[in-house]
């Protein structure tokens, strides 16, 4: 019967990915859901129908190629596929035991992670659910780290007392850098922000004098690809400033990262090799299924010192990949062999090609918006971000609701410099030229409409 129901529901998944392109991008209504827990069992082929249905008016098309919001990448068809196997499989990939062939796939996954990104090659990589959690686990190693280096002891002597911690970090940070510093005991009057230039990249001169006058352990965070215009901080002028002070220095770099494995845009990531620690996502630019992040750390001990445990019934495989040593989850699904997957699918020239293509997508967007009645480009794309808006606030939002409303297309409303902008990310392998100019196309009649 499993199979029967398994060949029935790729033929139920295949039609889905088929209408993609023709589909409204934007949810159609909401999903209703049951009132009650059914007291007999019910058919599971009944239940997987009953279920496309009921969902069908709250999907979003979010994997589909005119879906531009959040920086949401597709679903490479190899990380695809291999992603059913992941949860086909079932393993529990906290451990080599567990899972030899997890343990394998997700080591060599880490590796060429490390080579397609430039990172040291003895670094640590943990496969987190995203770059939320890739940032507490990056930074748990780094307060690990910090405090080390005073003579204080997380593991032992808790937080209770501790020296304190000074996190420096850019005015236009991403709010996770925020979450995953309250979750790891950083209270808002740890914060040090550095201001941000009309692109919002970190000032440099001013982290210079910040950290001039601190005093104590430090942790300083830059960013690669802000979220609204894509711009990266100045990292190896970062990390000039930082170097001698004994701060630790995380990237975000959430999606902007994958820049490094381009031969166009690497330039922009200058320096990014000489940080301590790099939290970025999978499921944005290299196109695998949520939920997959990466926490990449430079100091293998402090990653373990910070993340690993024990217990009388776990032991340790030396020489071999344990993951609990890596992650702050113990039951893990094995989601590093769908970065796996996607790494050996598209090869090194494959994803240097989609992060280009998408880059060029965006500009050929942004260029395209001087036929939009009203339309003012913020700034020149600097990756695969746009950033624009209309006439006042007013006018941005209807547009852009009239937009979302046409189902053509679908991106989010932002704000800039205080005011209400549109921010159209690229980030999918499926989006064409024909998309691109479909979705101007809807602005225009958008930004005609009265």
């Amino acid at each position: 019967m499993i199979n029967d129901l398994l060949h029935h529901t790729a033929d139920l998944a295949s039609k889905y990915l088929d209408g993609l392109d023709s589909r409204p991008v934007g949810a159609s209504g909401e999903t209703p859901t049951f009132e009650a827990i059914p007291e007999d069992p019910i058919d599971p082929k009944k239940v997987i129908d009953e279920l496309v249905e009921v969902a069908e008016p709250g999907l979003v098309a979010s994997c589909g190629p005119r879906y531009f919001g959040f920086v949401t990448g597709g679903a490479e068809p190899a990380a695809l596929a291999a992603d059913w196997l992941v949860s086909t499989w079932d393993q529990n990939a906290v451990f080599h035991v567990s899972s030899p062939a997890a343990a394998a796939l997700e080591q060599t996954a880490a590796a060429w992670v490390l080579d397609l990104l430039d990172l040291p090659a003895q670094s640590s990589v943990a496969f987190v659910t995203g770059c939320q959690m890739a940032h507490v686990t990056a930074l748990a190693a780094a307060r690990h780290r910090v405090l080390a280096s005073v003579g204080w002891s997380v593991s032992e002597q808790g937080l209770f007392g501790a020296p304190p911690i000074a996190v420096v970090v850019g005015e236009h940070r991403h709010s996770t850098v925020d979450r995953a510093l309250r979750l790891l005991g950083f209270g808002n009057d740890a914060l040090v922000p550095v201001a941000g230039d009309q692109m919002g990249r970190m000032v440099v001169g001013d982290l210079h004098d910040v950290l001039g006058s601190l005093t104590g352990p430090k942790i300083v965070v830059a960013q690669s690809g802000e979220v609204n215009t894509g711009s990266f901080d100045a990292i190896d002028e970062i990390a000039d400033v930082v170097a001698g002070t004994d701060a630790w220095l995380h990237v975000d770099g959430a999606f902007g990262m994958w820049a490094r494995a381009t031969n166009r845009f690497a330039s922009l990531t200058k320096g990014t090799e000489r940080a301590d620690s790099w939290a970025f996502d999978a499921h944005k630019w290299l196109n695998v299924p949520y939920d997959s992040g990466l926490a990449v750390v430079a100091d293998r001990e402090a990653h373990a010192a910070a993340m690993s445990y024990g217990g009388a019934y776990l032991v340790p495989t030396e020489q071999r990949r344990d993951a609990m040593d890596w992650t702050p989850e113990a039951s893990r699904r094995a989601r590093g062999i769908p970065v796996y997957a996607a790494i050996r699918s598209m090869g090194r020239n494959g994803i240097s090609d989609l992060v280009e293509r998408c880059c060029d997508l965006a500009l050929r967007f942004a260029r395209g918006l001087v036929d939009v009645p009203g339309a003012q480009l913020i700034a020149e794309p600097v990756i695969n971000q746009v950033l624009f808006r209309f006439d006042d606030d007013a006018r941005t939002t209807q547009v852009l609701a009239r937009l979302q409303d046409g189902g053509v297309a679908w991106m989010g409303p932002t704000r800039w410099d205080g005011r209400a902008a549109i921010r159209v990310s690229v980030s999918n392998w499926m989006t064409t030229e024909a998309d691109i100019d479909l979705t101007l196309e809807a602005f225009r009649s958008a930004a005609a409409a009265r």
